[in-house]
């Protein structure tokens, strides 16, 4: 079996861990990013990350947290094998020899590569789940029900951005902000995944390494994507769930400075509790995963 069929398989594997653990807080996530500022006096849709879980399962069951899994699960799979692949082949053109370790700043370089080519795949990807995740917060903005498109599934959503948003380019609405999110946050999460794992191997190799340790390893690098580039995941959601006839927004710059004039930078972190708290355990699983399947593939 080839490298890039391990990459593959393995990244694979990771995708569908990280799914499984990750999936409703990322839902919570997006609920609260994409909620409407308040109008004055009236209180927010919700108040917090726990008040989105408890409206959000009274109004639609526990599944209303697995709500949008469909498209992601096709595509995580599709995104990690692509992001550890590109990975992989990264990482043997800037090896020095073959076998020889990467450095710290080699697997930043690494991450940055591998980020820009999941960019294109994670971009529609996104829009897609994001505008079924927010259907029912965009639906009550302001205590007046407004005519949002109401979709039934992702293919569905699909079909109405092709239709009427612009053909395939209206897919990729929000790609610079994906960009800006999947080049810098990937940089960070392999750097600091790998030096994680050499500062707890003591400088020795780390592929001796146990479950627990590479738990951590996984679970701090995924903490360190989000910290990296929040916002401009909160920018690519408001974007993406724009209203395409009548936008609030022209761009991601204009999106940032709106955000910031009306709620301050509180506005670039909304959801940010819950991305955390889905990111450490859905990046352990994802990073084991990939390990175990890598190593027991030879």
């Amino acid at each position: 079996m080839g490298d890039v069929a391990k990459d593959l398989t393995a990244g694979t594997v990771g995708g569908v861990a990280q799914l499984i653990c990750g999936h409703p807080f990322d839902t919570i996530k997006v609920k609260l990013q994409s909620q409407p500022a308040p109008l004055p006096g009236q209180a927010p849709k919700y108040s917090g990350a726990m008040d989105a879980v408890r409206q959000t399962i009274a109004a639609e069951g526990p599944r209303g947290l697995y709500k949008g899994m469909g498209a992601p699960l096709a595509t995580v799979a599709a995104f990690n094998a692509l992001l550890f692949t590109v990975r992989g082949q990264m990482e043997t053109l800037v090896r020095s020899e073959p076998g020889a370790r990467l450095t710290v700043s080699q697997q930043i370089i690494c991450g940055a590569g591998a980020g820009t080519a999941v960019s294109f795949l994670a971009c529609p990807t996104e829009l897609i789940k994001c505008r079924l995740q927010a259907q029912s917060v965009l639906a009550v903005a302001g205590g007046d029900v407004v005519a949002a498109v109401k979709y039934s599934g992702p293919m569905d959503v699909v079909r109405h951005v092709l239709r009427s948003e612009g053909g395939t380019m209206g897919l990729f609405k929000g790609l610079v902000p994906t960009l800006a999110r999947e080049v810098p946050g990937n940089a960070a999460m392999f750097g600091v995944y790998e030096a994680i794992k050499q500062y707890l191997a003591g400088g020795q190799d780390t592929s001796g390494l146990g479950r627990g340790s590479l738990i951590v390893a996984g679970g701090l690098a995924g903490a360190s994507y989000w910290v990296s580039v929040y916002p401009t995941d909160v920018i690519k959601s408001v974007i993406q769930v724009d209203d395409y006839k009548n936008p609030k927004f022209s761009g991601s710059i204009d999106a940032f400075k709106k955000i910031l004039a009306s709620e301050g930078v509180k506005g670039l972190y909304k959801g940010f509790g819950p991305a955390m708290a889905r990111s450490v355990p859905a990046n352990a699983a994802c990073f084991l995963a990939y390990e175990v399947t890598r190593s027991s593939l030879g």
